[in-house]
């Protein structure tokens, strides 16, 4: 299996900090946000990943190469302007390939679990899905006991930034700047989107505040 992280962002919530340094290469627990990831990931047995960049991005390829430092192999995928994560899942299928990839946010810390990789069977998305964080009490999705993820409802979970996505979910888009967010709810309503609740830790690193608090956590440990 192939994994993908998100590194494409501007980071404008990060600012001051992120205004020399892109969001991916903040240092967190002695080492880079996106070097946790690939720690996380190499752990898992996936050493094939895409990493789409464009703010800085220069900064990061040189930072990371080929991954062969840290045991992995990277291939980039460069946006000359942001394409929004469904546009940049999109740009990215030549190097993604056809079979299912776990796709990773840039901007959480989450210890991946081996269970969330299991087959998707004939779903278009496994959302990973977490307690309410206290900047988003209202969740974004319910689910149910069978691991189905639907529109409405309550409960709600947040959905972490990790998901298990099917390339076909965005195949038959045009090229260009589009979120996925639109095509998720449309595969959910289709009853096509499955869930798991991850109770390990899990952080948003949306702020500085987050970061400070993740870094002191991280050393703690």
């Amino acid at each position: 299996m192939k994994a993908m992280i998100l590194a494409a962002g501007l980071g404008t919530r990060m600012r001051p900090l992120t205004d020399h340094c892109p969001k991916p290469l903040l240092e967190v627990g002695d080492k880079p946000l996106i070097v946790h990831h690939i720690d996380h990931l190499k752990a898992l047995g996936i050493t094939d990943i895409v990493i789409n960049v464009s703010y800085r991005a220069q900064q990061i390829v040189d930072a990371l190469g080929d991954g062969s430092a840290h045991g992995v192999n990277i291939r980039w995928s460069h946006e000359p302007t942001p394409l929004e994560t469904g546009g940049g899942i999109r740009q990215a299928l030549p190097l993604l390939g056809a079979s299912p990839f776990l796709l990773v946010n840039g901007d959480v810390w989450c210890e991946i679990a081996p269970p969330w990789l299991a087959p998707l069977g004939g779903d278009l998305a496994r959302l990973v899905l977490v307690d309410n964080p206290e900047h988003h009490p209202e969740g974004d999705f319910p689910l149910d006991t069978a691991g189905r993820v639907h529109a409405s409802g309550e409960p709600r979970l947040t959905f972490s930034g990790i998901s298990l996505i099917d390339p076909a979910l965005v195949a038959d888009r045009p090229e260009g700047a589009f979120k996925l967010a639109p095509l998720l709810r449309d595969a959910i309503q289709a009853g096509r989107v499955a869930g798991c609740h991850h109770r390990g830790p899990w952080v948003d690193v949306g702020t500085p505040e987050r970061l400070q608090a993740l870094d002191a956590w991280l050393k703690r440990r």
